[in-house]
């Protein structure tokens, strides 16, 4: 059964859909990047620009915006409040930020716009209050205590096998306790979904409403938003894939 858990047995075969929906989007996003990364904006403005002008649209004009490095790595920070434009491993001592990646920060191209703009548009919601991101930051700090422990304890469980405690097997407790916890992540992810699908709204009708980007630019910049939110469809899918697994690993150990 220990063994099961990895290659062992069928419950294996959920998550195989998951996976390879997985992969395809990660396909999907950088092939389209990198299509769109080829047509220049004809306004001549780079990724920092675009996001510039969506924050001070609206009035957010403490948020400010940095380089980092990496491809794709771009992200809003909520505890610094900024955007960073590429680099995970970059530490920033300033507050107020969006961080840009290189692939975003001085580019020229209409897919860095929108990369760019939907990470304003993260700033943008946190300013407005949004309930979906706010519900998501709320949820980190159980998150990650959640993703720490869910699989030892479930590992543990697997392996004390029957005991007794209280009338339930001490292996069922941290089982179920272990599935508990990976729960919480698959409800991150889930509360993820609204929150990316709004910021890349956001973006799209700050680049049309702003003229940012021209008429017959905008597609590209929608495409490339769409493509990015598919990595997060697929990694709700395999959150719940490898829920649903823990779930029937631990059916096939009680009978």
């Amino acid at each position: 059964m220990f063994f099961g858990l990895f290659w062992g047995d069928t419950t294996i075969l959920v998550l195989i859909p998951a996976m390879i929906f997985a992969f395809w989007a990660q396909f999907k996003v950088n092939s389209t990047f990198n299509q769109y990364a080829k047509v220049y904006n004809r306004r001549g403005l780079t990724g920092a620009e675009a996001a510039r002008r969506v924050l001070d649209a609206n009035g957010l004009h403490n948020v400010t915006i940095e380089h980092i490095r990496g491809h794709l790595t771009d992200h809003y920070d909520p505890r610094a409040n900024v955007i960073r434009l590429s680099d995970a491993s970059y530490a920033s001592t300033k507050t107020n930020v969006i961080r840009l990646s290189d692939a975003v920060y001085d580019s020229h191209s209409v897919a860095s716009i929108g990369v760019a703009c939907h990470e304003a548009g993260h700033a943008v919601q946190y300013a407005q209050g949004y309930a979906p991101i706010k519900l998501r930051s709320a949820i980190i700090p159980l998150t990650r205590f959640g993703s720490f422990l869910a699989m030892p304890l479930f590992l543990i469980g697997l392996l004390m096998g029957s005991g007794s405690y209280l009338g339930y097997g001490i292996g069922t407790i941290f089982m179920v306790t272990g599935i508990l916890f990976f729960s919480f992540s698959t409800l991150f992810q889930l509360v993820t979904l609204p929150t990316e699908f709004n910021a890349s709204a956001r973006a799209m009708k700050a680049l049309e409403d702003g003229g940012l980007l021209a008429d017959d630019e905008l597609p590209a910049a929608k495409a490339t938003l769409s493509a990015a939110a598919m990595t997060y469809v697929a990694a709700l899918a395999t959150s719940l894939a490898s829920l649903l697994r823990l779930i029937l690993i631990f059916n096939n150990r009680r009978r």
